[in-house]
């Protein structure tokens, strides 16, 4: 695997995502309030909602749908929350961001 250029960061606002389509699934990719980048499915074990919709604080994101909290680091639930998702690795140089997996042709 490659990485891929996906955006750049500032196309990520502060707390929000952008939705990068592979062929994995959709991969929600999320800018921190420090400017940290993270990547997961976008896709809430609980009941499969759009975390990318999700509220995102610290280096965690809330689903949008029941309130599951994931940590976007390790992609796993916040205690008392079970469940995880697959993270997917991501840099950021010359604030250019890249993804690190197979992106589905354009």
């Amino acid at each position: 695997m490659q990485w891929q250029k996906i955006c750049a960061l500032n196309d990520i606002p502060k707390l929000g995502s952008r939705v990068v389509k592979s062929d994995q699934g959709n991969i929600a990719v999320f800018r921190t309030g420090t400017d940290k980048v993270l990547a997961v499915r976008d896709k809430c074990p609980h009941k499969g909602g759009p975390l990318s919709q999700g509220i995102v604080h610290g280096e965690q994101v809330t689903c949008p749908l029941h309130g599951l909290n994931i940590c976007l680091n390790k992609g796993v639930a916040v205690a008392p929350d079970v469940g995880c998702v697959p993270t997917f690795p991501v840099k950021v140089e010359n604030e250019v961001v890249y993804l690190q997996m197979q992106l589905e042709p354009a």
